[in-house]
């Protein structure tokens, strides 16, 4: 989470999942945004197949949503710590441009801390967004 922004930062968490956050910050400064869920787009197939090994009765709408889903569906683990998001493997690539007006935010999930605090984005009325 200390790397440049632009960096993979993954961590492993309640002894079984993979979390993926995106290193925001300059070098040194450890902040960071959690991807909680994703709406897929292409690949679904092998997104499928990754999520199969982990949970043999996953529904397409459970594929991403979810912090360890979206890692379980793309295969990101220990290794891709660290990854430079600017590279060829792994990356993120710009998407459509959404409106001020439709996107939400809301308290964190799982955090008790802060709670008057909604720093959780997400686009309203997306099928794809976690809880």
């Amino acid at each position: 989470m200390f790397l440049q922004g632009g960096h993979l930062y993954v961590y492993f968490t309640y002894g079984m999942h993979f979390c993926a956050n995106v290193v925001t910050r300059e070098k040194g400064i450890g902040e960071a945004a959690l991807i909680r869920a994703v709406e897929p787009v292409d690949g679904m197939d092998v997104m499928r197949r990754n999520r199969l090994a982990a949970n043999s009765r996953v529904k397409d709408k459970d594929l991403t949503t979810g912090p360890a889903r979206f890692c379980q569906a793309f295969g990101i683990g220990r290794k891709e710590n660290g990854a430079d998001l600017l590279s060829k493997t792994i990356f993120i690539a710009k998407g459509e441009k959404i409106l001020a007006t439709k996107i939400a935010s809301s308290p964190r999930i799982g955090i008790n801390v802060a709670m008057e605090r909604k720093w959780r984005f997400f686009v309203k009325g997306n099928a794809w967004v976690s809880r």
